[in-house]
């Protein structure tokens, strides 16, 4: 693996502060949108670990960042409690059933026998493992139990969340055993990734926003913290990234045993530096649109230079690459967070 990488993770001292970008495999790529035709979709693609690995590396060689972190989708999980999962054109991933009451939860699968399911998942892994140069960090991932339960809930993305936030307020006890089950699953899909070879896991929490914050720590921190001190007591040397997006209000009640926490583009990295720069190190944060102007990505990568310099960093964006950026734009972003870090 990168010992770069990891040992930025724990504040080791590294030649120069690691980059990789989030969602780093994706429709921006031209070779990624070939061998997505050839899957024929995308939970075809997902499934297959021989196109799932080749997606995965592609960054690496075209756009040279530091890390590949696994190809595959958040929604596997639900997918493979036995929840019907499609990704329809135009308008994304859609649950035919989404839950609605106790026994819905009650009938899908739960903990290792859902893990176990997932074997594409860890097979892709093995495969990286084997195709990776070894100055590479594999990094995996899976979305946080709130973030998955609102797809769920809501049977599709969403940007009111009031099936979700209506359970919330009316029902928490409902929402808390889907939270519940959710999260054994994840305990144990992320163990069997980290086995399989995975060398870093990130816990992504993409909806986080949709929480007040009084009520965040209850319907999604403490369970994000759970998962990661699980994986933390048996697998003390693999680094956590913890990633809930659009929390600044949150950042003084941050807890728990996890090495990187990641700050989307929409929180001041000044203003998590202060609050969390003592006890983790910091991934991010550029804003994504940025990559449309090389210009306003140097200037944004100098800028956190010069505000971590000196302290645990890891260069990202703040949440995921967009479709339309032109790749060389995203060459220039990972040549010139290696540029400044060298200085």
């Amino acid at each position: 693996m990168s010992k770069i990488f990891v040992d930025a993770c724990f504040r080791k001292p590294t030649p120069y502060t690691p980059v990789w970008m989030m969602r780093q495999a994706g429709r921006y790529l031209p070779e990624y949108m070939k061998v997505r035709a050839q899957a024929g979709d995308f939970l075809n693609l997902c499934h297959n670990p021989e196109l799932a690995a080749e997606v995965t590396i592609q960054p690496l060689d075209i756009v040279g960042v530091d890390a590949a972190i696994l190809f595959s989708d958040i929604l596997v999980i639900p997918n493979e409690m036995g929840m019907h999962l499609d990704f329809v054109k135009g308008e994304g991933p859609l649950f035919k059933d989404p839950i609605v009451t106790e026994a819905d939860v009650d009938a899908l699968l739960g903990g290792v026998e859902a893990a176990n399911k997932l074997t594409y998942v860890y097979e892709t892994i093995k495969l990286l493992k084997q195709k990776l140069p070894e100055d590479k960090a594999l990094i995996g991932f899976t979305g946080a139990p709130w973030t998955l339960a609102t797809y769920m809930i809501e049977g599709q993305g969403t940007k009111t969340y009031n099936l979700c936030k209506k359970m919330m307020y009316s029902n928490p006890e409902l929402l808390h055993k889907i939270l519940r089950k959710v999260t054994d699953v994840v305990k144990f899909y992320m163990e069997k990734q980290i086995q399989s070879g995975a060398d870093v896991v990130q816990i992504f929490d993409s909806w986080a926003a949709a929480i007040e914050p009084s009520m965040y720590d209850e319907f999604s921190w403490k369970y994000m913290v759970e998962i990661s001190e699980y994986l933390k007591e048996k697998y003390p040397h693999i680094p956590v990234i913890m990633f809930p997006k659009g929390i600044p209000a949150f950042l003084d009640k941050v807890y728990g045993n996890f090495d990187v926490f990641g700050v989307d583009w929409g929180t001041p990295m000044a203003l998590a530096k202060e609050k969390l720069g003592s006890r983790y190190v910091l991934q991010g944060n550029m804003e994504p649109c940025r990559l449309y102007s090389k210009e306003k990505t140097t200037q944004c990568v100098e800028a956190l230079q010069n505000i971590m310099q000196g302290e645990g960093h890891i260069f990202n964006l703040g949440h995921g690459i967009l479709p339309d950026v032109p790749v060389e734009n995203a060459i220039h972003f990972v040549k010139e967070c290696q540029r400044v870090s060298k200085k």
